[in-house]
């Protein structure tokens, strides 16, 4: 048995389609994520802003956090990008 047959046995055909639809996936549902997130933290912010104007500062953590999500999904579609 030569070293293609045994390549062809070890990886089927659409393994790169479900490789590249698991990036694109993460980075997409991590990014959707990232911006719900954001939409509700600003509108508690705005909400917020009314009755305490002192706390608004403090409040933007959230929509930091939020943004973080979506970096850490680019970061792991990268990495399972490489590995297909």
């Amino acid at each position: 048995m030569s070293s293609t047959d045994f390549y062809s046995y070890a990886c089927p055909a659409g393994a790169p389609f479900f490789g590249y639809f698991g990036a694109a996936s993460a980075m997409a549902l991590a990014n959707l994520g990232a911006a719900y997130g954001t939409a509700k933290a600003g509108a508690g912010i705005s909400g917020m802003g009314v009755t305490r104007p002192d706390l608004v500062m403090k409040a933007l953590i959230p929509v930091v956090m939020a943004g973080g999500v979506g970096v850490y999904g680019l970061i792991i579609s990268v990495i399972i990008s490489t590995k297909i």
